[in-house]
């Protein structure tokens, strides 16, 4: 038993050896279009911020919290106004490759929740969601602690079940954003 266990810690150090704590800043578009018959649009910009622990030419896990500045209306059901900011949190894989040319490449897959402030017949209230995330990009090295992240992300979001509304259904979307972002590497 001790030697299965000190083999897998042996294989884990040597797996990541040179994987590092990294934060992360960033900025984008953001576009939702939702999936129902009266089909809505929005475009916000989005500031993410993330910590993850990994190598940027092999794997890492990544934490980060989203703010999107909604102020179009989301939907408008019975009453029930979507249009104030969004905040979600995420929790993705990342495999990036490494070409050696002088980018790395990467595609990520993960989940998210969050929610979206809302008014119910004029109260304050919250609609949350969930979301499959799905992604790729590149790393762009500027030295061994700093890079530079371009991306893009797809999110299938499912919504709550809305009381007041006359659909059994919960509300769904599809959102894209594209982002630009600084990674600090320890």
């Amino acid at each position: 038993m001790k030697k299965i266990i000190l083999f897998s810690l042996l294989l884990t150090s040597i797996l990541y050896s040179d994987a590092k704590i990294y934060m992360g800043v960033g900025g984008g578009v953001y576009n939702e279009t939702l999936n129902d018959t009266d089909s809505t649009s929005i475009s916000a910009n989005m500031a993410r911020i993330k910590v993850g622990y990994g190598d940027r030419e092999a794997y890492a896990i990544e934490f980060s919290v989203d703010y999107i500045d909604n102020s179009e209306k989301l939907l408008d059901i019975n009453g029930t106004v979507a249009d104030g900011p969004r905040y979600g949190m995420n929790v993705e894989l990342i495999k990036a490759f490494d070409f050696d040319i002088y980018i790395n490449p990467f595609v990520k897959a993960g989940f998210g929740m969050g929610y979206t402030e809302t008014t119910v017949n004029g109260a304050e209230d919250s609609l949350s969601y969930g979301s499959l995330n799905l992604g790729l990009g590149t790393y762009i090295p500027i030295n061994e602690h700093l890079d530079i992240e371009l991306g893009y992300d797809y999110k299938y979001l499912s919504y709550q079940r809305l009381e007041q509304s006359s659909s059994a259904d919960a509300l769904k979307s599809m959102a894209h954003t594209g982002y630009i972002g600084i990674n600090i590497r320890y």
